[in-house]
């Protein structure tokens, strides 16, 4: 049995369960795990939380070396994205209340359709007062394109369904597996 298979089926299963991401508020650091985007989306779209918690592992450490003292005000960061997903919004609200804070908007305009129909959406501008950095998922296998034609497909069978959750859960392991900075590249 191989990783993934072992992983779809226990879909509790998440590689690096200690990482974290890290927001201040108050003065009070915020540490934030996997599990705990995961607890506060529920079972729905564990890919794109786990999209969500590397472009946070990704973005937040440059922010905050950019940020006088160091620290990313949770209450302080703008997200703009194409990436309609509600597995990823549901991280980045936890994480930096951006959606009931008015601060996070999905915006189809921001898509790059030069990177494939693949690859196109997976784009996440993070800004703070004192700086901004935009996430772009690296091309090398993170999103199947199985996975994206799956999703479109009106009228699933139910043998696709089933097929799809397991793709979701695929692409969770895959990210998690990797460093963010092996997931998401930066620009800005």
């Amino acid at each position: 049995m191989n990783k993934e298979t072992a992983a779809s089926e226990h879909p509790g299963t998440v590689p690096n369960p200690e990482r974290t991401v890290t927001v201040w508020e108050d003065g009070v650091q915020l540490d934030f795990t996997f599990a705990d985007c995961m607890k506060y989306h529920g079972p729905g779209f564990p890919g794109g939380v786990a999209h969500a918690f590397a472009v946070l592992g990704r973005a937040l450490p440059e922010l905050a070396a950019r940020t006088p003292g160091g620290r990313v005000e949770r209450r302080g960061i703008r997200i703009r994205t194409p990436f309609g997903g509600p597995g990823a919004r549901d991280a980045f609200e936890l994480v930096t209340r951006a959606v009931t804070g008015d601060r996070y908007a999905v915006l189809p305009e921001l898509a790059r359709p030069e990177r494939g129909n693949t690859l196109a959406r997976y784009v996440f501008e993070l800004a703070t007062d004192a700086a901004s950095v935009t996430c772009i998922i690296r091309d090398d296998g993170i999103v199947a394109e199985e996975f994206i034609n799956l999703t479109a497909k009106p009228d699933k069978t139910a043998e696709e369904l089933s097929h799809l959750e397991d793709l979701k859960v695929e692409m969770r392991d895959r990210i998690l597996s990797r460093d963010p900075a092996s997931v998401y590249d930066l620009e800005g």
